[in-house]
């Protein structure tokens, strides 16, 4: 059996005595040392979203106030995905609700491409437009802007990307990375609705639902702010009025209660889809929808182009995979073939196949778009601007980020960034490492503890589900499950277990083996009675 996963123990020595010994190891493993910060993270509230710093805060707050009192035209200008799609929602429908003449811009992938267009722009001017807000995007846009101050159009850019050395000369640069675009949009509403019309903040606060999901489709960490945002904005889900939502809820086949894994995984997917391979306008409508009629037709537009967008992935990720060279830190790939829309998630599934930083490219005739996804302890938009000159424009985040490249440029460029990979990129980074709360006794796995456990919902990004790690549990029953016996079915010590994609195991393990397993601890709801459940993240024999 082997192990290429270095399992790190977060806390070798808990104090098994002490009554809620878990909650005080969980919580120490997360840095909270003060009854105040353990309140503050198992209690998330409002206080904490709207204390967050924002740059520019007053200076875009006056230029849209003056905007609505003089009945301006604006235009809130979306970016196609999750995020910017309900930042979109967020700050339109406030405005529109606050007696703004407004309307939302929704650029197409392929023929606008990523945020703002010189000749949208121009256009917009000429329809009469002196205001444009940004939403989840703008903090690259220096042209753009500059074109626009040009005609006589002012910029509010709201966004929460990694800034480059050289800024926009907006109205207002209202940014901060301590959220998502929604995030920042619904901070900015917040005060300007404070400021304009404070009886207004009950519809805001249930716009928090919106927030919450463009929080976990973006991948940012859910802690402070984002972590508030996420548990308020779930609680609101709950109760949701938008007939949009509840009708992407009910076409997705979702039951039971909507988490994080249900928005990431079954939510999120649909609404990007409409913006990687048709029009994210579509998702715009879906989710402002009033009627519910319409939004069950737009709910089935919706994933019907996911399953299409799903085909594309799959047949992208079979041809990405056998073009990664072994002998590259940062794994870049290309092909004509693929779908600009979707190479960002063909990325991501090679950096889980191969645990490296990787980059595949969509090539055009003069133009290409790229999409980089990267690993922990490796910033990916640092790595690409430093290899700038070969690029139009780049942005985004250490953990993923987006360009456009001359395509003629694409092999000098990829020898680049593997240059700059040498300097940077360890065999450590390279190693996969579980991180482990702590060891667990077959005795400790139970529902107290489930209980504690699950204070520390909701998971995601920054906050994972605690993971924990039994040594010499014995195999009473084994199986491999699933279409292709892809999944591994264990009981161990009593305990059901499963192990999603670690069928290869099974070769190598026999009943009455003594193997050490790490695992979360999860509710089986297949069972439907209640019992715990471990889902295994790895194995190793005991020693």
């Amino acid at each position: 059996m082997s192990n290429q996963n270095i399992w790190r123990i977060k806390n070798t020595n808990p104090n098994y005595r002490e009554k809620d010994w878990l909650l005080t190891t969980l919580t120490a493993n997360r840095g909270l040392t003060s009854k105040k910060s353990v309140e503050d993270y198992l209690n998330p509230s409002l206080d904490q979203i709207i204390n967050t710093q924002i740059s520019d805060l007053d200076k875009g707050l006056k230029r849209v106030v003056k905007a609505i009192k003089n009945k301006e035209k604006t235009v809130v200008y979306s970016d196609y995905d999750a995020d910017g799609i309900t930042a979109t929602a967020i700050m339109w429908e406030t405005l529109y609700d606050l007696g703004a003449d407004v309307m939302p811009y929704v650029p197409h992938r392929i023929k606008e491409g990523y945020g703002l267009s010189i000749e949208a722009i121009e256009g917009l001017a000429k329809s009469g437009v002196s205001l444009i807000i940004t939403v989840d995007h703008g903090v690259t846009a220096v042209k753009q802007v500059e074109a626009a101050n040009k005609l006589g159009v002012d910029v509010v850019i709201t966004d929460h990307h990694v800034l480059p050395k050289e800024t926009p000369k907006a109205c207002a640069l209202v940014h901060t990375t301590d959220l998502c675009g929604a995030g920042v949009a619904w901070r900015f509403c917040w005060e300007l609705v404070k400021k304009y019309k404070p009886s207004y903040e009950n519809n805001l606060l249930e716009k928090l639902e919106l927030a919450a999901i463009a929080t976990i489709a973006d991948l940012v960490p859910l802690n402070g702010a984002c972590r508030a945002i996420v548990k308020l904005g779930l609680d609101q889900l709950s109760r949701t009025k938008r007939p949009g939502i509840k009708s992407l809820i009910k076409n997705s086949g979702i039951t039971g209660p909507v988490g994080t894994y249900e928005i990431g995984h079954i939510l999120a997917p649909r609404i990007n889809a409409m913006g990687r391979i048709e029009h994210g306008l579509e998702s715009l409508r879906l989710i402002c929808a009033k009627n519910q009629e319409q939004a069950d037709k737009l709910a089935t537009l919706l994933a019907k182009t996911n399953t299409r967008r799903q085909g594309l992935t799959t047949g992208a990720i079979e041809g990405a995979l056998s073009l990664v060279k072994g002998e590259h830190l940062i794994g870049v790939v290309a092909h004509s073939q693929w779908h600009e829309g979707v190479i960002g998630l063909v990325a991501s599934r090679l950096v889980e196949k191969h645990h490296r930083p990787m980059i595949v490219i969509s090539i055009g005739d003069t133009f290409s778009k790229g999409s980089a996804r990267s690993i922990p302890g490796f910033n990916i938009v640092e790595a690409i601007r430093a290899s700038s000159k070969f690029l139009i424009d780049a942005g985004g985040h250490p953990m993923a980020a987006g360009f456009t490249i001359e395509t003629k440029h694409i092999e000098a460029f990829t020898s680049k960034i593997n240059v700059y990979a040498q300097t940077i990129i360890t065999d450590e980074i390279l190693t996969p490492v579980i991180n482990i709360e702590c060891v667990l006794k077959t005795d400790d796995i139970n529902a107290h503890n489930f209980k504690i456990i699950k204070m520390f919902e909701p998971y995601g990004m920054g906050n994972p589900q605690p993971v924990f790690l039994t040594r010499n549990m014995v195999i009473e029953d084994i199986r491999t499950v699933g279409p292709a016996n892809q999944h591994l079915k264990l009981q161990l010590d009593g305990f059901s277990a499963i192990g999603f994609n670690k069928g290869e195991f099974g070769h190598s393990l026999r009943p009455g083996d003594s193997i050490d397993v790490v695992y979360t601890i999860s509710e089986d709801t297949y069972a439907g009675d209640g019992s715990l459940q471990l889902k295994i993240q790895d194995i190793q024999a005991s020693g």
